[in-house]
């Protein structure tokens, strides 16, 4: 409950140097103690919620006590038992209760946010991000752009929710430290989920989620961010979207959409006009997008989870890469479209070829998948999971791919003939050879992988449910795997009006993932029934199915110790250590 201001409490703060030319326009709740308000001035309506003395903020070496000093409010709301000093201008914005800015130049929300143009540089995949969107509200306006009926009611519904006064507010527990610029920045915080920014050069138009860091130089324009995102050491970001639990630092990103769970912190880090369906990592001297084909700047790169391009692998739009693709170090000459999942793909310049090997992971890296399958959820340190995301490796999208995968090189493998050098077609656009290899042993690899991804799924379960009826494709939804039904289902109804705003929508992703376990499950059935080539599994045949499933989680086991032991017995790993003890000591200490 906010008050005016007394006459004395007018005197004492007109003498301790603030100003005001209505202040009448100033309320303030209480308890409120004018000595903790000086040279402070005062524009419009302005409402400054509770404080009191001896109540101090701090966020590591900067600690600073209640109150408003030194600053400039204009048409602005304080909540309770914030710390506001040296804030040039607070001009429209709504600040939660316990935040505390200090040294901010001018933070302010004037007119529309702007547009953001993800996944191309052309402007044609265009959306307004908004406080509450989600990655998958995000993928689904720039995506389905052929749907221009979805794309008119995207736009009203945004607008509704940016005219509900959502976009210019910092949520409680925010930190905003040692910056120049905000302008129509929205930050979403909470006292479990904090927000800090510090020393940043300038952030526009763009969304902040719950629990993110920015800190370091950092300039981001047009965005949208997930939660628990960090970006730090001077990255330049704009028109991008970035998914949760992932950091960006050093490099350049723009125009990209990024799912959630990505990696990207080298100095030398490029990426430009792509749709990363995260689980990724960019190493150091990726220039990802950095060159367009065409002669227009309208080229796009589309990866798929686990995207790895290695050190220094410069990739051309368009190009397409299925899911856990490792792109050895080197410059592409070439746009690429490699259908192979978990697969290793080497540009061999000597030889001018490019070469592919799939199921690259499961064959020689089962250390690098079993660290996947459990970083990502022991990473993800949301406390309200608003966007549902699969960090399964093997899944319907995955095993789809393999299926696809096992096709191709079949028909690739007896064009070859038994004994003779595996060639691919379709794989690079160019005449160069494309090679695969190890053609034969992937075939096999990806069976097990399909085994071990439908039995692992079904062996928990007390009867054996029904296969998957269609045969749709599934569709990662920002995070969220989808069959593609399920999606036009969801468009059908945001065109019909059925679902009338974000929060509806919302509501039908909630609903998707309610029945989402059952719907994978239906996906592994039809994969076995498929690989089986039967109609249903016999109960003698599924007790085979079960110690086949047994005899590859030992494999699995088996080869993550091996291809971790490589690592410990190369005399090069060791040779930097003084003994055993401090060897073990540095890499393998708990």
């Amino acid at each position: 409950m906010h008050r005016h201001l007394s006459s004395s409490e007018i005197t004492q703060l007109e003498r301790q140097h603030c100003w005001s030319a209505n202040w009448d326009g100033v309320m303030v709740a209480d308890p409120f103690d004018a000595a903790l308000v000086r040279n402070v001035r005062f524009e419009g309506e302005v409402r400054v919620g509770a404080m009191a003395e001896g109540r101090m903020h701090g966020n590591g070496p900067v600690t600073l006590p209640e109150g408003i000093t030194n600053s400039w409010l204009r048409n602005s709301e304080v909540g309770d038992h914030c710390a506001i000093h040296d804030v040039h201008l607070l001009d429209n914005y709504s600040i939660g209760s316990h935040c505390l800015l200090f040294n901010v130049g001018v933070m302010q929300c004037a007119g529309e946010m702007q547009w953001m143009s993800p996944m191309n540089e052309n402007g044609n995949r265009r959306i307004r991000p908004f406080p509450g969107m989600t990655i998958g509200d995000a993928y689904l306006w720039a995506r389905f752009r052929g749907r221009d009926k979805l794309l008119h009611r995207l736009d009203q519904m945004t607008c509704r929710e940016l005219q509900d006064g959502r976009a210019n507010i910092v949520g409680e527990g925010c930190v905003i430290l040692n910056t120049l610029r905000v302008h129509n920045v929205s930050i979403l915080s909470s006292l479990e989920q904090p927000v800090s920014v510090q020393q940043c050069v300038c952030l526009s138009d763009g969304v902040i989620g719950y629990g993110c860091h920015l800190h370091d130089g950092i300039i981001a324009q047009r965005f949208l961010l997930g939660e628990h995102v960090a970006l730090e050491s001077g990255l330049r970001l704009n028109d991008t979207v970035v998914g949760d639990n992932s950091t960006l630092a050093c490099g350049e990103v723009g125009c990209a959409m990024i799912f959630p769970a990505h990696e990207q912190h080298h100095n030398s880090s490029f990426l430009i006009a792509a749709l990363v369906e995260g689980q990724s990592n960019l190493a150091s001297g990726a220039t990802v997008g950095s060159n367009h084909n065409s002669r227009a700047a309208d080229g796009e790169i589309r990866a798929a989870r686990g995207f790895w391009p290695g050190l220094n692998a410069s990739l051309k739009h368009n190009s397409n890469f299925a899911s856990y693709c490792l792109v050895a170090k080197g410059i592409y000459p070439n746009e690429m479209n490699i259908p192979l999942p978990f697969s290793l793909v080497s540009n061999n310049a000597g030889m001018d070829q490019l070469e592919v090997m799939p199921a690259y992971w499961w064959m020689y890296n089962m250390y690098a998948l079993d660290h996947c399958m459990r970083k990502f959820v022991k990473r993800d340190k949301r406390k309200v999971k608003a966007q549902h995301i699969d960090f399964q490796l093997l899944a319907p999208d995955t095993a789809d791919e393999i299926l696809h995968a096992r096709i191709l090189l079949k028909s690739w493998m007896d064009k070859a003939g038994e004994g003779n050098e595996v060639l691919a077609e379709g794989l690079e656009c160019g005449k160069r050879r494309v090679v695969i290899l190890k053609a034969r042993q992937a075939y096999k690899a990806y069976e097990d992988m399909l085994y071990f991804y439908c039995v692992g799924m079904l062996r928990m379960l007390d009867k054996l449910p029904e296969p998957q009826r269609d045969d749709a494709e599934w569709i990662n939804m920002g995070g969220l795997l989808m069959k593609r039904t399920d999606v036009e289902e969801l468009i059908r109804q945001i065109e019909d009006g059925d679902l009338k705003d974000w929060d509806e929508i919302h509501n039908y992703w909630e609903q998707t993932w309610q029945h989402h376990l059952q719907d994978v499950n239906a996906h592994a059935m039809k994969v076995l029934l498929d690989l089986e080539g039967v109609s249903a599994i016999a109960p003698a045949r599924w007790k085979e199915l079960l110690r086949r499933w047994d005899d590859l989680e030992r494999f699995v086991v088996e080869q993550t110790d091996i291809s971790r032991k490589k690592d410990d017995d190369n005399p090069f790993r060791h040779c930097v250590y003084f003994d055993e003890d401090e060897y073990n000591a540095v890499l393998h200490a708990q």
